[in-house]
């Protein structure tokens, strides 16, 4: 078994990795420098043990006469179909340094959004996180102590105490299987939704869901639209454009629509026709008539670079706005349990309390 084959199995290259590979690359080509000494000087920077394989292979094939393009395609599990492309298509055209760098700047774009993500989700991610945790060791190790004093106390319960109490007595028996079997559902959830027969369809669900659909619909239609904009800038024909748009991306419902539109385009329709069927549902109408617009002016591939730029910053709003909503909704999800429990605790106290004056 090869490295490249091994990599995949037990090492994997950060997507910040090969950002700073292809913009440290682009900017010597552009210097002039050769690519098997561009190599040569990114394997003894780079401090990714994993990365600095594949690099060296890459450049033991460069060095035997092989292209660039044929040299990154033997670890396909690094570079994807889209970057491959348009190494080739960059060097078959003289413009190699031009595409890297484009490349570049589509990637850092991508890093920054991701930070943006991770960000905006920090805070709700600590949250749910401390939730959970309280709420388990309250679970496991306080509500069972409690049963036993709540049974001596000679008062009515009212109700929230006795939906405690009925909490504590089946945690204080099953508290650690009932944890287990949480943690082996959560673990058999994400293990079904990967599987072949039920990805697609846990896709779909995704994008009829309020919020969580237009934020998969903005990062797909901005994935899209980046990706097919800049092959058809690099020179490559719209039908090999599509084909590998429809390889790059790993959401079934947009695999699905790029399928029919390179059928269509391939009968000799247009993209704008094909999305105006009414069958396309994740494709907004301005997004169609923009790119109707693009075809008819020759300018489609300026037209989708435009509605990437258009999306991406939909997305960011998008990222911003679910954080805000989600905190509140958190907040007052904690503060409702919190309330519940004092309530449930104080009540019989103060009944008792109550008795005893009488």
């Amino acid at each position: 078994m090869n490295f490249s084959a091994q990599i995949g199995m037990f090492s994997r290259v950060s997507f910040l990795d090969k950002l700073l590979f292809t913009k440290h690359l682009a900017v010597m080509l552009k210097s002039g420098i050769t690519v098997s000494e561009a190599l040569e000087t990114l394997v003894s920077q780079t401090k990714s043990v994993a990365f600095k394989k594949v690099l060296q292979e890459v450049l033991a094939a460069v060095m035997s006469g092989q292209s660039l393009s044929k040299s990154v395609a033997k670890h396909p599990k690094v570079f994807n179909r889209f970057y491959l492309s348009l190494v080739g298509v960059g060097e078959e055209s003289g413009t190699l340094e031009e595409n890297l760098d484009f490349l570049a700047k589509q990637m850092a774009d991508d890093y920054a959004l991701r930070r943006k993500i991770r960000s905006a989700m920090i805070y709700p991610a600590i949250i749910l996180i401390a939730t959970v945790l309280i709420g388990g060791y309250i679970s496991l190790f306080v509500f069972p102590k409690l049963t036993d004093l709540f049974k001596s106390l000679d008062v009515q319960l009212p109700l929230t105490t006795q939906i405690l109490l009925f909490i504590a007595t089946v945690m204080k028996s099953h508290g650690f299987f009932i944890a287990l079997g949480f943690f082996l559902l959560l673990v058999l959830f994400q293990v079904t939704i990967r599987l072949p027969s039920i990805q697609p369809r846990w896709q779909y669900l995704l994008f009829s869901l309020p919020v969580i659909g237009g934020f998969l619909e903005s990062a797909e239609l901005s994935s899209f639209s980046r990706n097919l904009g800049i092959m058809l800038k690099s020179g490559l024909p719209i039908t090999h454009a599509l084909q590998i748009a429809e390889e790059s991306t790993d959401n079934f419902v947009f695999k699905d629509y790029v399928k029919r539109i390179l059928k269509s385009v391939e009968r000799g329709k247009t993209i704008e026709a094909e999305l105006s069927s009414g069958e396309f549902k994740h494709f907004p109408l301005v997004a169609v008539k923009m790119i109707g617009v693009g075809e008819r002016t020759g300018k489609l591939d300026e037209t989708l670079l435009y509605l990437k730029d258009f999306y991406q910053e939909d997305l960011d709003e998008r990222a911003k706005n679910f954080s805000t909503i989600l905190e509140p909704v958190l907040l007052l999800v904690i503060g409702l349990a919190v309330a519940f429990i004092a309530l449930a605790i104080i009540s019989p106290i103060y009944e008792l309390t109550g008795s005893i004056k009488r």
